[in-house]
Parts: structure tokens; sequence; C-alpha cells
């Protein structure tokens, strides 16, 4: 797969697929997943849109910086794939802290960004203590120490007792991602809040939140949809990643959102 350098050296893979004269929607992935968490919803998407989807820094095949870096470094990756793919405007879809780097797009880059889908994310998530634990964790014993307890808040346990091919491969991902990476985003999120500043966010917005998402729980996409002026909110029956648990909804609600 391709690369495109950021400033400070870092490599970021991406893939772009669709039409050449289709608007671009770029995806951004969730902690410790890829870009191929949003193979449930290709297909669908690149009928209509050029899909860039990319591998955060740290995860995936993107390189590595080390910590600690902020959010407004994970914005600036997707400024730099847009910059240097000729790229003036574009969608803008993230799940989680894909959803993180949106908000901060829409308030620091608006004029890059069209229509904005936020999913299972927040404005701030927990506390810096919860955070340090979890690197502590990782840092002691690796991803593999985590991955129970993430799995479980990731996905509802009948669908992950009913669909054990749909999970498989996000753990996967989970247990291939880089330490190291990991940890310097959980550091980028632990110091992130956009609680007051996404209230300047003019973009057309939709907000999706997951039911039974007990890392960004509903009341977090509820907040965000009220402090976005017209944001659309869409509540499916899913725990953290709604585009693999209600893959038919979630895709449904995001391309009737993005063609409205």
């Amino acid at each position: 797969m391709p690369y495109i350098a950021c400033d400070d050296g870092v490599q970021l893979q991406y893939r772009l697929e669709g039409p050449d004269d289709a608007p671009v929607l770029v995806m951004s992935n969730s902690l410790g997943t890829t870009l191929d968490m949003w193979v449930p919803q290709l297909l669908a998407l690149v009928r209509r849109f050029r899909v860039l989807r990319y591998d955060a820094r740290g995860h995936g095949g993107s390189g590595i910086s080390p910590s600690p870096y902020q959010l407004d470094r994970l914005g600036k990756d997707v400024l730099t794939l847009l910059d240097g793919l000729g790229v003036s405007r574009a969608h803008f879809c993230g799940l989680s802290m894909g959803g993180m780097t949106g908000m901060w797009l829409g308030v620091h880059a608006p004029d890059r960004i069209d229509r904005l889908a936020l999913c299972n994310t927040a404005a701030k998530i927990g506390t810096p203590g919860i955070w340090n634990d979890r690197i502590a964790a990782v840092e002691k014993g690796g991803i593999a120490t985590i991955l129970p307890g993430v799995i479980q808040r990731w996905f509802t346990a009948d669908f992950a007792a009913q669909h054990p091919d749909a999970v498989k491969p996000i753990a996967d991902m989970l247990l291939q991602c880089p330490p190291e990476g990991y940890i310097a985003a959980c550091g980028a999120i632990r110091d992130m809040d956009q609680r007051n500043e996404i209230a300047a966010i003019r973009n057309p917005t939709l907000v999706i939140a997951g039911s039974h998402d007990l890392s960004t729980p509903a009341s977090d996409g509820r907040f965000i949809a009220e402090k976005i002026s017209g944001a659309r909110y869409v509540e499916l029956p899913s725990a953290h990643l709604s585009n693999i648990e209600c893959e038919k909804a979630f895709t449904e609600a995001l391309l009737e959102f993005l063609t409205a």
C-alpha cells in the first residue's frame, strides 16, 4: 500500500478507492485497529465516493512517533494526507479515536471538511488515572493483557457469541497493534478535552452512538450532538464498534447523511 510522509518523518499508510471523479470520504480508525475496520462499509461507499482509508500513526502499517503527542498531531496527519493527494476538501467519518480526530478537524480546519460523521466517540473520555492504568498494563504485559476487557467493551456478549467470524479479525488487529503506538495514542486521548470547543463546529454533522457502548456511552454522543448546532443524532443497538455490530444500519445512516 502507498505511504505519505508527515512533517516529522512518520509515514502514513493509506488506501484510496472508488471513482476518480467522486467526492472524497476520509475514514479514520479507532484506537488499536487499522483501516481494515471499515471493510464492512467499503463496498457500499466506493459506489458513491472516493474512499480514503488510512492507518493512524502507530497503528497498522503507519510509522510510530514517540510519545507524548496530542490530538492535534492526529488531526494534522489527516491534513497531510489531503495535501499529499491534492484534495482540497473531503467528507470525514471517524469512530472513537477517529471521531476525536474529526472533532479537532471540525474546529481547527473546517474549510477542509465538508460533512462530518462522529461515531461512537466522546469529547472527553475517562480520567487520567484510567488511561495511565491502561498504559501501565500494556507497558508491563503487552496488548494481550488488555485484549479480553477491550473486546468485552467493543461488542455485546450476544454479538460476540453469535458472530465470532466478525470479532476475530478485530481482535487480531488489536493484538498486532505495536504497543508503543497504542501507548502514544492512549496518552493523546487521555489529555484530550474538546467539550467546550466543539460548539464552534459549523460543518453538517452526524453523531452515531451505541446504546450498549461502555467505552463512549450514548450520553457522550448526545452531548456532542447537543453542542454542535444542527447535528443529527442516531443511536444504534450496539456496543462500541457499531459499524461492525450494526453494519447495515450504520452504513445506511452514514450514506443517507452524506448524500442528503
